[in-house]
């Protein structure tokens, strides 16, 4: 098995046909299949279910199908990498971020642009799991600060900080002269809650098992920002983590901490250990180590 092998079978995939795919190599049909049966007789195995009159893959087959697109992938971003090192163009940093880091992400960030007055930095919101999954899969991040404990197993999730949740009351709430509040204190009272597939949002039903009770939802919603703003409207109270409300600026909403509360989130730096990262991300991840160290 060789690369050019892979490239053969991951353009027939994708083309759907071999007249297709020999099209876009610029090479014979007669040569893809042999390059193709080749491959098959090198690995030992049958990539192709040859009873279908469509191009289908045996379950073989789509393991290296998806083997084979993550190596091409990667390989692609290192010769992209050694061509910017050449040419000493702009260097580049994309991370991936959850709302509370924003409290001191710009911090360590200053310090990269201190470092690297060229430096080209993207930053990426993404909330959900599968948001970033697929970012860090996609090499749409180089890494991500996240609270949520990714399972997959090329990804290297290394834990930085925790974080408390806090309760958010509208103003002139009836239990705004309580020192903190208890789950069993929002009995009845409209909840808002974040989205399935949030980690947040079973840290915050996690609390409401732990004294013994269950919110009342309303509202879902994907941001801190958008439930704090609707708790300022009224419309209901939340818990959000208490590191989010220390960039926050004058607010509508009183804060209260949680009896329950006790158990604190964890917030992770994630990364693709088997992709290669330049020098500059890696100071990038030192720096947000060292930032909590």
């Amino acid at each position: 098995m060789n690369i050019r092998h892979l490239i053969y079978f991951t353009t027939l995939i994708e083309e759907g046909t071999f007249t297709k795919a020999a099209n876009v190599l610029h090479i014979a049909q007669p040569s893809l299949s042999t390059a193709i049966k080749n491959l098959e007789q090198d690995l030992g195995l049958v990539l192709f279910d040859r009873k279908q009159r469509e191009l289908t893959l045996t379950r073989e087959g789509e393991v290296l199908h998806a083997e084979a697109k993550k190596l091409l992938n990667h390989m692609g971003h290192v010769k992209e990498e050694m061509k910017r090192l050449q040419h000493q163009g702009p260097m580049e940093l994309s991370i991936g971020m959850i709302e509370s880091s924003k409290f001191w992400l710009p911090k360590v960030l200053k310090t990269m642009k201190q470092e690297y007055p060229e430096l080209h930095i993207e930053i990426i919101e993404v909330l959900g799991l599968q948001d970033i999954n697929k970012a860090i899969k996609n090499y749409d991040i180089h890494f991500a600060i996240t609270n949520q404990l990714i399972s997959e197993k090329e990804v290297e999730v290394q834990p930085i900080y925790q974080e408390k949740f806090v309760a958010l009351l509208p103003r002139s709430h009836a239990l705004e002269k309580n020192r903190s509040i208890s789950v069993k204190d929002l009995d009845g009272e409209d909840f808002i809650i974040f989205k399935e597939g949030f980690q947040t949002r079973e840290d915050i039903l996690n609390i409401f098992r732990q004294g013994g009770s269950r919110p009342n939802i309303q509202i879902e919603v994907e941001r801190f920002e958008t439930a704090c703003s609707f708790v300022e409207e009224g419309l209901g109270v939340t818990f959000v983590p208490e590191s989010y409300l220390r960039a926050e600026r004058e607010n509508g909403f009183t804060v209260k901490p949680i009896e329950e509360s006790n158990i604190a989130r964890t917030v992770y730096l994630a990364y693709d250990r088997s992709r290669y990262l330049p020098p500059v991300v890696m100071r990038a991840m030192g720096l947000v180590e060292k930032f909590f160290a």
